[in-house]
Formats: structure tokens, C-alpha cells, sequence
């Protein structure tokens, strides 16, 4: 696979990935909570790996065939969005109250994770429509081996992007807990719409 292919989808791929929406929002709240932001990041990476391996395996164009599938999917979550949103919005995280991780655990976060991103419709409809772009039937690599390494490549930069926006939602908020409850507030605002538009897109 040509170097300048995967520079391409690279740099397409961070355009998605720096672009504020409910995986930033969950980062942020993480990140609030003092000591989750990996465990949170590694499960919303699991759910894009999912959305890879689905795509790589076929599955993903079997299912954008069937209107009612992706319908559910998209209305699974959402609601779990909204309920996500809705907690952060009624009780923002306050890093002073987190810090203890009373009856939390990085399971429980990396849990959620994955449900924000591998519930998320709209990331599986992304990587149903940009990795096979990238990909050369020509090349002596199959194409479900080269939809995985895009995808690898995706995964890293989330890594990146994700962790940069965790920790760093912990030490400039850590301090600050007038400006944590608002960010808090904000990030549940942002999951709710990012909620409501998938909802709208399909009555569309």
C-alpha cells in the first residue's frame, strides 16, 4: 500500500478526528474525573475498531442495504447518548468529587466508551464511506487487510487527539470547578445534539 495513500487518509482522518462531538465530550468528562481518561479513550477506540472490522469484513455494505438495521442501530445510540447527555447536563462532573472514584472503575468507563463510539452510527457510516476510497484492488495486499490498516491508522490518531483533550480537560480544569460544572454542562449539550441530529437525519 503506497505511503502517499496513507498520508492522504491521514490527513482526512484528523479532520474527523479534531472535530468536537460526543467522543471529545466523554474525553472531557474523563478528564474531569481524574484518573479515567485512558480507560475511557481505549473503550471509545474499541468501538472504531469494531466499525473497522465490520467494514473490512463486508458487513458494513450488507447493513447500509437494510434501512430497518441501521435505523435501530442509530436509535440505540441515541438513546444512549441522550441518557449519557442528559447525566452530564443535570450533574456535571466536578474533579474535586471524582477524585476518590468511588463506585467507578476503568472497566465501567471503558465500557461506556465503546458504547459512545460503537453505538454511534454515524462513526460506522464514516468509515462505511472513507476507507473503501482509500483502498487499491490492484494491490497485492486484499482489501479487507488494507480497510484494517486504515483503520489502524484512524485509531492512532484518536489515540492521540483523545488523550491530548482528556488530560488536558484535567489539568486545566482540575483547579477550577465553576469552570468544570459549565464544561461538564457543555459536554452533555454536545452529546444531546450530536443525539438529536442523528434522530432528525433519519425522520429525514
Amino acid at each position: 500500500m503506497a505511503l502517499s495513500v496513507l498520508t492522504a487518509f491521514w490527513a482526512v482522518s484528523m479532520l474527523f478526528v479534531i472535530t468536537p462531538g460526543a467522543d471529545w465530550a466523554y474525553a472531557i468528562s474523563a478528564g474531569m474525573r481524574g484518573r479515567w481518561v485512558m480507560p475511557a479513550v481505549a473503550g471509545m477506540l474499541s468501538g472504531h475498531f469494531l466499525a473497522t472490522l465490520v467494514v473490512a469484513a463486508g458487513v458494513g455494505s450488507l447493513l447500509a442495504g437494510h434501512p430497518l438495521a441501521l435505523t435501530l442501530l442509530t436509535l440505540a445510540g441515541c438513546s444512549y447518548l441522550l441518557w449519557l447527555g442528559g447525566n452530564l447536563l443535570l450533574s456535571p462532573a466536578l474533579p474535586a468529587a471524582g477524585q476518590d472514584g468511588a463506585g467507578e472503575s476503568g472497566s465501567r468507563w471503558a465500557l461506556k466508551g465503546f458504547c459512545v463510539s460503537g453505538l454511534n452510527p454515524k462513526v460506522f457510516l464514516l468509515f462505511l464511506a472513507l476507507l473503501p476510497q482509500f483502498t487499491d484492488p490492484q494491490s497485492s495486499w486484499p482489501v479487507p487487510l488494507q480497510i484494517l490498516l486504515l483503520g489502524l491508522v484512524h485509531l492512532c490518531s484518536s489515540l492521540v487527539i483523545y488523550s491530548l483533550v482528556g488530560y488536558g480537560a484535567k489539568a486545566v480544569l482540575s483547579t477550577r470547578p465553576g469552570a468544570a460544572k459549565l464544561v461538564g454542562r457543555v459536554s452533555g449539550v454536545a452529546m444531546i445534539t450530536v443525539a438529536l441530529g442523528l434522530i432528525a437525519g433519519q425522520m429525514g
